[in-house]
C-alpha cells in the first residue's frame, strides 16, 4: 500500500494494494463513525469546533469550516480537503496534530468511503442554511422618519439624542471661526483677511444669508476639488513611486490625481465616479483607472524569473487591488479572507477569490488613456498630428523610407509593402528586444507581429542564449522580459530576426525598443534608457522567396544629414512629436490591461496550491452573482461589478461615503471606523440619521456637493467648539455633537496656508509634480533636495507623492506615507512638530516673505505692520498684550511665533 502526493495540488490519491482487501461498501457506523469519535471530536465536535469545524455532522462537512474549502466532496476523495490534511505528513496542516496520525490503512478506508458517496445514515438530506448575516452594515438602507422638528434634518436626528442624554447644544460660533472652518473644511485653506471682514460684516446684516453665501461661494471654488481630492487618495494609498525595494517613479500618474480633482470640482456623480474608476477606460476617461494600481507593487525587474516569485508577486498585486477596492468603496476589511473565510464577517475565500477575478484583467503599468473626442488633450493631438503628418509627407516623397525616434522606442516607416515575412538586420553584436511590432496602413492600432496573431519570431541559431529566447520579442510584454541577440565571439556575423506572418500582410511601419516600460514608466533616475538605438535594416520577402530592402536606418540619416531642406523637416518632425507627447493624451502609470486567466481559489493563500475554479463575482452575501465566468472579456467584468456597487440597494457603498464625508466634516464619522463597517468595526453613533444621509445621497442623484452642502449648512456644523464641564463629563468626545470638535489641521493646510500667507502659493490647478528630491540609482533611496524652493510654492497636493520618503518637514505633522489605507489620519503631538514650525528653512524664508508683505501693504507704520502679520495668519486683530509683545520682536520672529500658535494650527 502507498500514498501518491500530487505536486500540484498535494490531493492524496489511493491507488492498487492501497485500497482495503474487502470489496465490500465501507459501513459509516461501524467503519468511519469509530475513527471520527476516537481522532477527531474533541477539536471538532459538539463541545468544540476548531476553526469553525466539525465532523459530526455530514452538512459541515459538506460546506467546510475557515479554511472556505469543501472538507468532504462526495465521490471524489482528490478534492475532499479532509482527506488531504489526514494524509500529508510533510504539511504542519496535519490531522490529528501531535504526533498521532491516522495509518495508511485508515487514511485508505476514509477516501474509499468518500469515493464511494460518503453515505451517513440519518444525515443525507441534512443542509447547511445560506450565509446568513443580522450585523447592521449588510442590512438595506431603511429611510427614517425625520423626528419631528423644522430645520435642517440633520439637527432634527442630533437634536433628539442630545435631548435623551440630557445635553444643551452650545450656541453658533462667531462669524471669524465660522468662515475659517468652513474655508478649511472645504479647500482646505484659510480664508484671507479681507475675506474675513467681507464675511463679519454681511454676517452683523444677515448670518443666515451671509454664511450660505459664503458656502456656495467656496464650493464652486476650484480648490473645493484640491481639497477634497486628498482625501481620496488618502483612502487609495495613491503615490507617484511604487514602495518596493526599488521605489521607483511611476511617470504620469499625476493624471489620474488630477482626474479626481476635476471630479469633484464637476460633482461628478458618486455612482459614475466609481464606475469611472472602475472602468474608464470604456467610457472615454481613461486616467480615471489609475485608482486600481494606486496601490504599492514589486516590479518585475525585483520579482526575478523564478515561476513561483512571479506567480506569488502576480497574487500581491491583486491583493493590492482588493484593498484599494474594498477599503474605499465597500467600507469593509477582507485581506483575511485570501486565506480563509472571514473570522468575523460574511465574506468566503470563495468570495475573495472571486473579487480577484473581476480584476484578473488589470496589471500594474501604464498605456495611453482612452479619452473623448471632447477631451482637451484629444482635440491638442487631433491638431498636432495634421501638422506632424504634413512633415511626414515630405519625408515619404522625398526619401521613401525614414526612422522616428520616440525616446522609448524607434519607428521606421517605409514604402507599403505586400509580404508574408520582414527580416531585422541589426549592426550592433548586442542587441536587447523587450518587444519590436509590424504595422500596416490600414490600421496603426493593431499588430500585426505578435504572436496572438499568429505570427512567430525566428533568430539565427547560432545567436541562440540561454533564458532568452526570441519569442519574448512578440509576446505582448514590455520592460525585463526581452530577447538577446548576441552574435558569437569574433564572428563578423550581427543579430538578425524574422517576422513571419501567418498570411500575407500589407505593411509599412516596424518598431522596436530595449525597454520601453522604464522609458515611459518611470522617471528620475541617474541610468535611464536614452532614447539611443543600433542601426538596422529592413527586408521584405518577395514571392520567390528572395529579401528587398524596404528601409535602412543608417542610410536615411545620412540622407537627411545631407540635404539642409529634409534635415528642417526632420528636426521638425521630432519637435512636433514632443509636443505631441507633453500637450497631446500621454502614456502614464494608470494601469495596463489583458486578457484575464481563469481565477482558482488559492489555499492558504499559495499560488502554488490552485483549488477549485470561482467566477468574476461580488459578495454572495450581498447577491454579488453577476452572471459572468471566466471566459468573460475584462471590460465587462469591470463594468459588471460596478453596476452592482451603483446599485441603490447595495447596502454598503452609499453609508460608506456619507460617512467619510461625515468625518471629514466634523473629525469623526458617525461610523468612527471609516473603513471598516464590519463586525470588528464600530457601531454607528446615529445608525437612523447615516441611513437618512445614505438615502438622500441616492436620491440627490449621488452629488458629493449637495451632501456636504446639508451637512455644512446644519447648526451642528456651525456650533461653538467652546468646552462646557458638565457635557465634557457626559461626552468628553462630543460624538453627539453638543459642540463643534476641535482638531489640527492636516499638514497640507499648514503648509499651503503658511504660503498664502506671505502672497507666494501658486495657485494654479493640476498638471506634473514638483519635485523636492534626487535622481537616484535604481535600488538607491531617494534623497531631499529641496523643499522650499521658489519652484515648490504650489499647493501640497501637487508636491510628488514619494513613498518612504521623509520630506523632513510636513511628514512630521502625520501627512502619510501611502503604504496603508489611510480613511484616518493619526494625529500626534511631538517636539519636531514645533521645530519645524521654529527653524525649518521653509518657515524661515516664508517668515520673511510675510514680514515684507506685511511692510509693503501698510507701509513704515510699526503697529499697523504688527496688526496686519496677525490678520495674515490669524486673520484677526492681536488684542492690547499681543499688540505691545508683537511690538517688541522682530517682524519675522512675529511670524515664526504665531506660525507655531495651537490658533493657526487647529480649527476654531
Amino acid at each position: 500500500m502507498k500514498l501518491q502526493f500530487c505536486a500540484t495540488s498535494l490531493a492524496v490519491v489511493y491507488v492498487g494494494s492501497f485500497a482495503p482487501l474487502n470489496a465490500e461498501p465501507i459501513d459509516f457506523s461501524k467503519q468511519v463513525e469509530p475513527l471520527f469519535k476516537q481522532n477527531c471530536l474533541k477539536c471538532h465536535g459538539p463541545e468544540k469546533q476548531k476553526s469553525s469545524f466539525r465532523v459530526d455532522q455530514r452538512a459541515v462537512m459538506l460546506k467546510g469550516g475557515d479554511s472556505g474549502l469543501s472538507a468532504l466532496v462526495p465521490g471524489d476523495s482528490k478534492k475532499s480537503y479532509f482527506i488531504e490534511v489526514i494524509s500529508d505528513h510533510d504539511s504542519d496542516m496535519l490531522m490529528p496534530p501531535k504526533g498521532k496520525p491516522l495509518t495508511k490503512e485508515q487514511v485508505g478506508l476514509l477516501m474509499k468511503w468518500v469515493d464511494e458517496g460518503a453515505d451517513w445514515p440519518g444525515q443525507m438530506d441534512q443542509v447547511i442554511a445560506k450565509e446568513k448575516t443580522d450585523h447592521w452594515s449588510f442590512q438595506s438602507v431603511q429611510r427614517p422618519d425625520v423626528p419631528a422638528e423644522t430645520g435642517n434634518p440633520i439637527d432634527a436626528f442630533l437634536n433628539s439624542s442630545l435631548k435623551k442624554a440630557e445635553l444643551t447644544p452650545n450656541a453658533q460660533a462667531d462669524a471669524r471661526s465660522l468662515i475659517r472652518r468652513v474655508s478649511v473644511i472645504l479647500t482646505g485653506l484659510p480664508p484671507v483677511p479681507e475675506e474675513v471682514a467681507a464675511f463679519e460684516e454681511a454676517f452683523t446684516k444677515d448670518s443666515d444669508a451671509a454664511y450660505e453665501q459664503l458656502v456656495d461661494r467656496l464650493m464652486a471654488s476650484e480648490h473645493f476639488g484640491e481639497r477634497w481630492a486628498q482625501h481620496w487618495l488618502d483612502v487609495i494609498r495613491w503615490a507617484e513611486t511604487n514602495g518596493s525595494e526599488s521605489n521607483l517613479y511611476r511617470k504620469g500618474a499625476w493624471t489620474y490625481r488630477d482626474y479626481v480633482v476635476r471630479a469633484f470640482n464637476e460633482d461628478i456623480p458618486y455612482d459614475r465616479f466609481i464606475t469611472e474608476q472602475l472602468a474608464g477606460d470604456q467610457l472615454g476617461v481613461g486616467e480615471a483607472t489609475g485608482f486600481l494600481v494606486a496601490g504599492p507593487h514589486v516590479p518585475a525587474a525585483t520579482v526575478g524569473r523564478v515561476d513561483s516569485a512571479i506567480r506569488q508577486a502576480r497574487a500581491d498585486r491583486m491583493d493590492e487591488v482588493i484593498q484599494t477596492v474594498s477599503a474605499s468603496m465597500l467600507g469593509v476589511t477582507v485581506g483575511c479572507a485570501r486565506c480563509h473565510n472571514h473570522k468575523f464577517d460574511p465574506v468566503s475565500i470563495q468570495d475573495y477569490y472571486s473579487m480577484t477575478a473581476i480584476f484578473q484583467g488589470v496589471e500594474f503599468g501604464g498605456r495611453r488613456p482612452e479619452l473623448t473626442p471632447e477631451h482637451p488633450q484629444k482635440k491638442r493631438a487631433a491638431e498636432i498630428y495634421l501638422k506632424l503628418n504634413e512633415k511626414r509627407k515630405v519625408l515619404r516623397e522625398a526619401l521613401g523610407f525614414w526612422e522616428e525616434n520616440w525616446g522609448g522606442y524607434a519607428d521606421m516607416a517605409f514604402p507599403k509593402t505586400k509580404t508574408k515575412a520582414l527580416r531585422v538586420e541589426f549592426d550592433k553584436a548586442k542587441v536587447y528586444v523587450d518587444e519590436l511590432e509590424v504595422f500596416g496602413p490600414q490600421d496603426y492600432t493593431v499588430n500585426l507581429a505578435a504572436a496572438t496573431a499568429g505570427t512567430k519570431l525566428v533568430e539565427d541559431p547560432e545567436m541562440i542564449t540561454d533564458g532568452s529566447q526570441v519569442w519574448k520579442a512578440n509576446d505582448g510584454e514590455y520592460g525585463t522580459m526581452i530577447w538577446k541577440g548576441f552574435a558569437p565571439k569574433g564572428s563578423q556575423k550581427m543579430p538578425w530576426v524574422e517576422v513571419r506572418f501567418k498570411e500575407t500582410q500589407e505593411v509599412n511601419r516596424f518598431r522596436f525598443s530595449s525597454n520601453r516600460e522604464y522609458y515611459f514608466e518611470t522617471d528620475y533616475l541617474s541610468k535611464m534608457p536614452n532614447g539611443q538605438f543600433p542601426g538596422y535594416r529592413i527586408l521584405a520577402q518577395q514571392e520567390d522567396g528572395s529579401w528587398q530592402e524596404v528601409g535602412d536606418s543608417k542610410k536615411a540619416k545620412k540622407r537627411i544629414n545631407q540635404a539642409p531642406v529634409l534635415k528642417q523637416t526632420w528636426n521638425q518632425l521630432h519637435a512636433l512629436m514632443r509636443k505631441l507627447a507633453s500637450e497631446g493624451p500621454r502614456h502614464a502609470f494608470i494601469g495596463r490591461f489583458q486578457k484575464p486567466l481563469v481565477t482558482k481559489v488559492l489555499s492558504r493563500g499559495s499560488p502554488e496550491n490552485p483549488r477549485d475554479e470561482v467566477p468574476p463575482a461580488g459578495f454572495s452575501i450581498l447577491k454579488g452573482d453577476l452572471g459572468l465566468d471566466s471566459t468573460t472579456a475584462d471590460p465587462k467584468r469591470r463594468i459588471a461589478y460596478a453596476e452592482w456597487l451603483t446599485d441603490p440597494s447595495h447596502p454598503l457603498t452609499a453609508r460608506v461615503m456619507v460617512n467619510r464625508l461625515w468625518h471629514h466634516l466634523f473629525g469623526i464619522g458617525i461610523v468612527p471606523t471609516t473603513s471598516d463597517f464590519g463586525v470588528a468595526g464600530m457601531t454607528p453613533t446615529h445608525p437612523e440619521l447615516l441611513d437618512y444621509l445614505a438615502s438622500e445621497f441616492v436620491d440627490q442623484n449621488w452629488s458629493v456637493k449637495s451632501m456636504i452642502r446639508l451637512m455644512v449648512t446644519s447648526d451642528a456644523f456651525k456650533r461653538s467648539s467652546l468646552p462646557d464641564s458638565l457635557a465634557l463629563q457626559k461626552d468628553a468626545d462630543a460624538l453627539l455633537l453638543w459642540r463643534y470638535p476641535p482638531k489640527r489641521v492636516d499638514a497640507e493646510v499648514i503648509r499651503d496656508g503658511i504660503l498664502q500667507a506671505s502672497g507666494k502659493l501658486d495657485p494654479t490647478l493640476g498638471g506634473k509634480s514638483f519635485r523636492i528630491h534626487n535622481e537616484k540609482k535604481t535600488y538607491a533611496q531617494w534623497e531631499v533636495v529641496d523643499n522650499h524652493g521658489a519652484e515648490t510654492w504650489r499647493r501640497m497636493l501637487y508636491q510628488e507623492r514619494m513613498r518612504r520618503v521623509d520630506d523632513q518637514m510636513f511628514t512630521a505633522f502625520d501627512f502619510p506615507d501611502c503604504g496603508q489605507v489611510r480613511a484616518k489620519r493619526p494625529v500626534s503631538t511631538t517636539p519636531l512638530q514645533a521645530l519645524n514650525l521654529m527653524n525649518s528653512s521653509f518657515v524661515i524664508e516664508q517668515a520673511g516673505f510675510i514680514a515684507e508683505r506685511a511692510i509693503a501693504d501698510v507701509g513704515e507704520d510699526r503697529e499697523a505692520q504688527v496688526r496686519r502679520v496677525f490678520e495674515l495668519l490669524l486673520s484677526r486683530d492681536p488684542d492690547a498684550e499681543e499688540l505691545k509683545a508683537g511690538m517688541e520682536v522682530d517682524l519675522k520672529l512675529l511670524s515664526r511665533t504665531l506660525i507655531n500658535t495651537n490658533e493657526f494650527s487647529f480649527l476654531p
